[in-house]
């Protein structure tokens, strides 16, 4: 049961404002950083969410733990956000604990061995790579999020998957001590794995690249970025793919066959959403300030204004006429954050 769960009902609102004044004082004194009611919208790639009751930036890890552990003490529910790019809010916002991850330090060891935080940007970390003729993580040229949002969600594209290079990784277990993993123990699947199955913060990770041609690798990442130029609506707030691609297995026979001319590897054979979302005559719909793009389908954009339900309510129209349709089920790729 978390602190909130034990607060007196409305009727004692004073008395609920002065214990979360008194948690908020006690959490000042250990850490001025933190700040309360801060709107997450502004910290997700969707620019949707309410504010987090206790919010806290970390620069270190030292940070992270240190404030985690204060939090476990009072039972506060915590959440560790990192590039906020694959991800909805609720818009009543999040009770507890917010921690974004601001660690960002990347060092090449031995071996062709690149130490990262999870904060780091996806982007500076492919360039780092680069910079050092090292192969392997070239595919995830202009791909947005944090490193450890792509651990977590083993995040890939054109082939490439994030669990391809990673050979360890430092997360926060159930009990929200610091745990190493090795490949097996993280349990990697399509856009999955353990930490994401259990909710589990990842904190850094190793990758063991290999070395390679670096203009050669320059040119794939600059090919991949321009790719997405063109073919992702980047003019307006999303969350990337709100949908997995379908597991071509998830088909009958006769849809395996008339669907043959679309399927694609990624990495296994998969008929892609976005396709599918475009047969069933769904582009461009909106709720509220939120609509399915025309430009890829599979992402919805934010045009200014949409909320959280907004976007609930075009994933279930989504899923239900793709099942009709196609007798699939689609499993969403966002992450849901307080609901």
């Amino acid at each position: 049961m978390n602190v909130f769960n034990e607060l007196k009902p409305v009727k004692y609102r004073k008395a609920v404002i002065s214990q979360k004044e008194k948690l908020f004082d006690r959490f000042k004194k250990e850490f001025p950083a933190v700040k309360r009611n801060i709107i997450l919208k502004n910290y997700t790639t969707f620019k949707i969410g309410g504010p987090a009751e206790y919010f806290f930036i970390a620069d270190k890890k030292e940070d992270l733990l240190n404030i985690i552990k204060s939090a476990k003490k009072v039972k506060l529910p915590i959440f560790v956000l990192g590039g906020g790019s694959n991800l909805l809010v609720s818009d009543k916002g999040v009770k507890g604990l917010v921690v974004k991850l601001n660690n960002n330090n990347i060092e090449l060891l031995k071996n062709n061995i690149i130490l990262a935080d999870a904060g780091v940007e996806l982007n500076k970390l492919v360039e780092f790579s680069i910079n050092h003729s090292l192969e392997g993580l070239e595919w995830a040229g202009g791909l947005p999020g944090s490193f450890g949002g792509a651990v977590r969600g083993n995040a890939g594209a054109f082939g490439g998957e994030t669990k391809d290079s990673v050979s360890e990784v430092q997360a926060l277990d159930n009990n929200l001590n610091l745990k190493k993993f090795n490949v097996k123990q993280c349990q990697f699947s399509y856009r999955n794995s353990t930490f994401k199955k259990n909710s589990w913060p990842v904190v850094s990770a190793k990758i063991k690249l290999k070395k390679g041609d670096k203009k050669k690798l320059q040119e794939i990442a600059d090919s991949r970025k321009d790719y997405r130029k063109q073919k992702h609506p980047l003019d307006f707030p999303n969350a990337g793919s709100i949908f997995k691609n379908v597991d071509l297995k998830e088909f009958s026979a006769k849809m395996k066959k008339d669907l043959a001319f679309v399927i694609k590897k990624d990495p296994f054979e998969v008929i892609p959403t976005a396709y599918l979302i475009s047969e069933a005559g769904l582009k461009g719909i909106k709720v509220g300030k939120a609509q399915v793009s025309e430009k890829h389908p599979n992402f919805i954009i934010n045009l200014g204004g949409a909320r959280a339900v907004d976007v609930i309510k075009l994933i279930g129209i989504i899923k239900k006429k793709i099942k009709n349709k196609y007798n699939v089920n689609l499993e969403t790729e966002v992450q849901f954050l307080g609901f």
